[in-house]
């Protein structure tokens, strides 16, 4: 078994749901989740699997710290989400999410390019049935959005990796040089990563998902774009500044957010942004700091999208202006949520404060003051918004008069394991730290840190209570990069889709047209050449009368000797031709 990639016991796992009872299909879920678990603890590091495939040398999974540290992770929340969703019944929701976990974990012990393209190109699709499983109109749209943008992604990658390949003459997966290649390559990663101007896809699909497909798509996707990133580009400077970028970004436009799952996303891009720029310092302690913080974001950023999916099907709305004063009604609710708030503001003995430092730390050893200082100023709005802002006006604020529904118990059961180990990873870092590639030689909690995160997010929380009448959700729409490629698509669809069918149809008639005229004057070529000659009159002219004319074909039929004759003609031809000339 310890031969065997992990993503092949998910994927076989998605394959016998279906042919099991319904009570069975969520604790085989829990049971596919678990047995990979102990797979990946059986794994050695440096241990690989190779094949001869259609002439090609392939490493189909190749174990080392880092696709580790990812993959515990990994199977953790899909264990987790397994839990959270016991009460759904959706055998297609849970064999996408079997798929797109078991295609996510094959893509992070990928050790060639095909390999990691046919996993990169299967997770795209799983995950793009968590959003149209929703079955609405806006979910349609928006799975659609996704899975074309995705698709492009992956075309780009292919692209790449045939010039890699021609380049090199190597499918290995590993640290990319400079170039054409690299650079298309590079693109579809960072696609999947959400790197702005690349990112609006999250934000649209996301908050279109199922309640429990979100928090799954929460996971998988930009941390194994983190992963690819790490392996592939780590120490390119042009992540560092991309990272910053990402993560005041993310911040800003969760200021705008009304859809209490689209403001979460847009953190998701934010927090992305911390682990991107410590991919592009590409030093030990920035990879151990990108690896640390996806490992803690995938466990935190779960519960909140847990906690939201909770209010979503709990009371059906999502919207920050149609929530308010659920606090009596949902007080478990909100205090699994505020775990999670806790954890991505960076509080004190929470899981994000014991990674998201590591990244401050490796970038103020490499002595960027300038990068240190904006990752500051996104934390400040990360605690605003999902910290303050968002449980604020779902549980508090004004009242709405909403009467909540019952939320199922494995909802509260995810979400309790879930804050379990964000607490836990909080009060002990060594959990966390023993999983880095590299050895961690760093403290997190020594006073002057202490206070110094203690001070930010005070005056954050005060900066919140001078302005909370400015900070409620507004009904508005928010117009991000997409714009740009939303705005003309009608003019694009009819150029490259209604226009081009429009040609193709007028050709295809005409050739028909023509087919049908040549096959008539085939069928009598007398008849037919007539119509070009003088008609005869009423006394018998020099003309043909198209009445009269009539085609024997039989008299034009060559016999079938002719025919032997030419075939043979030409082997002798051919025969002579090899033995003079060739």
């Amino acid at each position: 078994m310890s031969n065997v990639p992990p993503a092949v016991v998910l994927l076989c796992g998605a394959l016998l749901l279906p042919l099991l009872p319904r009570w069975a299909r969520s604790l085989a879920f829990l049971l596919f989740s678990v047995v990979t678990l102990a797979l990946l603890l059986r794994l050695e590091e440096g241990s690989s699997t190779s094949l001869r495939f259609l002439a090609f040398d392939l490493v189909p999974m190749q174990v080392d710290r880092l696709s580790l540290a990812f993959g515990y992770v990994f199977v953790l929340i899909t264990f987790l989400g397994g839990i959270y969703s016991i009460y759904l019944q959706d055998t297609g929701q849970q064999v996408a999410a079997l798929i797109y976990a078991g295609s996510s974990l094959g893509v992070l012990f990928a050790g060639d390019l095909f390999t990691l393209f046919v996993y990169w190109e299967l997770m795209a699709v799983a995950s793009a049935f968590l959003v149209l499983a929703r079955r609405t109109e806006r979910s349609r749209r928006a799975g659609t959005r996704y899975l074309l943008v995705h698709l492009f992604g992956g075309s780009v990658l292919l692209a790449g990796i045939l010039w890699h390949f021609t380049d090199t003459g190597s499918l290995l997966f590993d640290r990319f040089d400079y170039g054409p290649a690299a650079y298309l390559i590079l693109f579809s990663f960072s696609l999947n990563g959400a790197i702005p101007p690349l990112h609006a896809w999250l934000a649209d699909a996301y908050p279109e998902g199922t309640i429990t497909g979100s928090v799954f798509l929460s996971a998988f996707t930009t941390k194994t774009a983190v992963y690819v990133l790490a392996r592939g580009f780590a120490g390119w400077d042009f992540l560092v500044w991309a990272g910053v970028i990402m993560a005041i970004y993310g911040v800003v436009f969760a200021v705008l957010e009304n859809d209490i799952r689209r403001l979460l996303a847009y953190h998701i891009i934010s927090q992305v942004g911390y682990m991107v720029t410590a991919v592009g310092l590409g030093t030990e302690a920035a990879i151990n700091g990108a690896t640390a913080h996806a490992f803690s974001h995938i466990l935190y950023k779960g519960l909140l999208f847990m906690g939201a999916g909770a209010v979503l099907y709990s009371t059906n709305r999502s919207k920050l202006t149609e929530l308010g004063g659920l606090a009596r009604a949902m007080p478990v609710a909100l205090s699994l949520y505020m775990v999670g708030a806790f954890s991505i503001s960076g509080f004190p003995l929470f899981s994000g404060f014991v990674s998201k430092s590591l990244v401050l730390q490796a970038a103020e050893l490499r002595h960027e003051e300038t990068v240190v200082l904006l990752l500051y100023l996104a934390a400040v709005g990360t605690f605003l918004h999902t910290g303050l802002k968002l449980p604020y006006f779902i549980w508090f604020g004004p009242q709405r008069d909403l009467k909540p529904g019952p939320i199922p118990w494995s909802m509260y059961a995810g979400m309790v394991l879930t804050a379990g180990m964000n607490v836990a990873i909080g009060l002990y870092p060594r959990l966390l730290y023993d999983l880095m590639p590299f050895t961690v030689d760093y403290r997190p909690y020594t006073t002057s840190h202490v206070m110094e995160t203690i001070q930010l997010l005070t005056f954050t929380g005060l900066g919140f209570w001078f302005l909370i009448d400015k900070l409620g959700g507004k009904p508005t729409i928010t117009l991000d990069f997409d714009w740009f490629y939303r705005k003309p698509a009608p003019f694009f669809f009819r150029v490259t889709v209604v226009l081009v069918d429009s040609l193709f149809t007028a050709a295809e008639v005409r050739t028909l047209n023509l087919a049908r005229a040549l096959a008539k004057a085939c069928a009598n070529p007398a008849q037919f050449a007539s119509r070009f000659l003088p008609q005869s009159n009423a006394r018998g002219g020099w003309g043909l009368d198209d009445a009269k004319v009539f085609y024997d074909p039989n008299r034009y039929r060559h016999p079938v000797g002719f025919a032997i004759l030419v075939v043979l003609s030409c082997f002798v031809l051919l025969l002579a031709w090899n033995l003079f000339l060739g």
